[in-house]
């Protein structure tokens, strides 16, 4: 076997191999004497149809058959003797393909980029410092009363806060569009939850009342046949509802796993789960900062069958947030819509792995249970949690994956210039809460795609 390797960019490789004719030609020979044992033709015996009917009729099918092998087989040793890392699978095609001439075929390939790992030395990287008062966790929980508040049906005209049952019917024009009707609407005034200008002229209405109101559809509205048309709508209001906060009291902390301790133990729970969402929301902040600054010193090739998988996990995971259900074909899903968050986190994958090996970084078995028994501490059976991971190689190889991410960010961070930011958890919570609505904005697209798949 000849190989020779051609290398047509940074991460692309033109492996040609040729693999003598003898060898194809007596594996094709030996492939038709045993189609030839089992074959059934009109007029012949089974087994005891001529080689020369046998090779009339299959001898093609057997030879394509026979070199499809061969050339995965010469693939695999050909990349081992010339020591490439191939992402992903290569395209194969033959090139001289013809009984008694040796067999030529090229295989071009990506392989995985060869990195000369750049630190991130002098980077500024702003590390938050939260203090939760006495006035945050207040807010909290006036904010979980809120949750679990009722609605109480009122008569009289409705304010900002309230909810309102409605029908409406929106019309351009004379016209009335799709998608612009409802039945018995739940409208919480103020939720912005309607285009623009929709919830506050309904302020100040009662039940009974059928008001017409004007909007304007935003320039960027997801169904463009109404960006940045004029519509009217018609309203019938059948009630007014006033929002009643849940009782601070022992049944409504019961529901946070509070048994004992009243008040006091309420807010001690409550504080400790908002001091670890802020820690969280502190690492994601500091995380952003170090991968990026990470990506922006090492401008990698990225192979794009790496991309491409990376794109069909994200598709997966759209499909399943939407409940789109097991048998939705994600292939309906356009590439472009998951393209520069898929090379972002092969990008970053890349890097990590590199760090990681770089500073020969690992996490043992101890390590590993350490972290299942912090995250299982959200849970109200911690132990049962603990003991589903620590059982499970899949999970525990993802937990140990994400330790090996925050030493190697953690490592990172040494060589960064890295000053804290007095912030309050409000406005920490405002930062993850933007970001989180930046990622929805992203899934709300692919929401859209997959509507109209």
């Amino acid at each position: 076997m000849q190989v020779s390797v051609e290398t047509t960019s940074q991460i692309e490789r033109r492996v040609k191999v040729q693999v003598p004719a003898q060898e194809v030609d007596q594996a094709v020979v030996a492939r038709l004497k045993d189609t030839a044992k089992n074959v059934r033709l009109n007029g012949f015996r089974q087994g005891k149809v001529p080689m020369a009917v046998v090779r009339q009729r299959f001898g093609r099918d057997v030879r394509n058959e026979v070199v499809g092998e061969v050339m995965r087989e010469r693939y695999v040793q050909a990349i081992t003797q010339e020591s490439l890392n191939p992402a992903g699978y290569p395209h194969i095609e033959p090139l001289v393909n013809e009984s008694g001439k040796d067999l030529e075929f090229v295989a071009v390939l990506e392989i995985y980029p060869e990195i000369e790992l750049k630190g991130i030395e002098g980077v500024d990287v702003e590390r938050p410092q939260v203090e939760i008062s006495d006035a945050d966790v207040d807010q909290m929980i006036e904010t979980l009363r809120k949750q679990h508040a009722s609605w109480q049906e009122v008569d009289r005209a409705a304010q900002d806060g309230d909810r309102i049952t409605i029908d409406f019917q929106g019309f351009l024009g004379d016209e009335p569009f799709e998608g612009g009707s409802a039945e018995g609407h739940d409208l919480v005034l103020g939720s912005n939850s309607l285009i623009p200008g929709f919830e506050e002229q309904l302020v100040g209405a009662k039940a009974g009342d059928e008001p017409r109101i004007d909007v304007t559809f935003p320039e960027d509205y997801q169904a463009e046949h109404l960006a940045g048309q004029e519509a009217t709508f018609e309203i019938k209001v059948h009630k007014v509802s006033a929002q009643e906060l849940a009782e601070l009291d022992e049944e409504f902390i019961k529901q946070f796993g509070v048994e004992e301790g009243g008040i006091e133990a309420f807010r001690a729970e409550v504080t400790k789960n908002m001091q670890r969402e802020a820690a969280q929301a502190v690492d994601n902040r500091v995380k952003q900062q170090v991968l990026e600054a990470l990506k922006n010193a090492n401008d990698i090739d990225v192979p794009q069958a790496l991309i491409d998988q990376e794109c069909e996990g994200l598709k997966r995971q759209a499909a399943q947030q939407f409940g789109m259900g097991e048998d939705f074909d994600v292939s309906q899903l356009p590439n472009e819509l998951f393209a520069e968050q898929a090379k972002s986190r092969v990008q970053v994958g890349l890097l990590l792995a590199e760090v990681i090996k770089a500073h020969e970084i690992d996490a043992d078995d101890e390590e590993t249970k350490a972290k299942v028994e912090e995250l299982a501490q959200q849970y109200q059976e911690p132990q049962q949690v603990v003991d589903h991971y620590m059982g499970n190689d899949q999970l525990k190889n993802q937990v140990k994956s994400a330790i090996l991410e925050e030493k190697a960010v953690d490592k990172l961070l040494e060589q960064a210039n890295v000053s804290d930011v007095e912030m309050s958890y409000e406005e920490l919570l405002k930062a993850a809460q933007q970001q989180n609505e930046e990622d929805k904005e992203e899934e709300e697209a692919a929401q859209e795609e997959t509507d109209k798949s």
